[in-house]
Formats: structure tokens, sequence, C-alpha cells
């Protein structure tokens, strides 16, 4: 593994949705300028298909990927902790070198909308944080 570059873990609670898309778009955007991971606080069996589709609709991509645990080791090396939604909480460990940070996502299934479109909307949310995360990490 290069230390020299930044790293970013991405963390909801089934690493299925909303971690993944961001992991996927910051990989899109930052190429392999910053090490990206994803993972859940209990995550689920499959990725969610509509995710997939949403990520790929702007180039990004899922391949390979699959929902996961926290690695622990990660927690210690990562410079950036990044909680997505206020339904997963990681907890700062003894040593950890980097910070824990979370993101609120505007979640417009509370205002009726459903399917693609609201896959829609949080990928772009997610898309602008990444960018300025990428561009802070990057700098």
């Amino acid at each position: 593994m290069i230390q020299d570059k930044p790293s970013v873990l991405f963390v909801c609670v089934k690493n299925g949705g909303k971690s993944q898309m961001a992991a996927a778009l910051m990989r899109l955007h930052a190429g392999d300028a910053v090490q990206v991971h994803s993972a859940g606080t209990h995550p689920g069996a499959v990725l969610n298909t509509q995710s997939v589709a949403t990520v790929a609709e702007v180039g990004g991509t899922m391949t390979g990927e699959y929902p996961k645990p926290i690695d622990p080791a990660l927690l210690h090396r990562v410079d950036r902790i990044v909680v997505i939604g206020d339904e997963a909480t990681v907890e700062p460990v003894p040593e950890m070198s980097g910070t824990i940070e979370t993101w609120d996502i505007d979640e417009p299934s509370l205002r009726g909308v459903e399917g693609e479109e609201r896959m829609r909307q949080i990928r772009d949310q997610l898309a602008e944080k990444v960018q300025r995360l990428a561009a802070h990490l990057l700098n």
C-alpha cells in the first residue's frame, strides 16, 4: 500500500447503497489519486441495483464491490472516515490517524420521491460532497 496517497473510508449501515455510491463517485472523480474504501456497520447481502445503475449513468462503477464490514485496520490508517446519513455510527479508536465526519443526506423519499429519481437525487448530493472532499484531500 502506498502511504502518500490520501485515503477515505465511506460508511453506511448496509454498505449496499450510499457508501458504495460515494466510493464509486470518489474513484470516478479522483481516479487513483485517492485510496477509496467503503464498509457497513451491519452489511447487507447485495448491492442496491438502483444505486449501481444510477452511478453508471454518470460513468461510475461498482464492479467487483460487495457489502462488507468495517475493517478495524482501516480505522487506524485512513485519513478520513465519512459516515453517510444518521443511521450508522463509527466510534473513534485509539491511535486513529484520521478524522470522522458525518454527511447529512436529504432523503427524497420523505417528500414522496421514489425509485430512479430518488437514487439520482441521492447520487447528485453525494457527488457534490465527494468533489469537495476530493479537492480537500488532494490539495
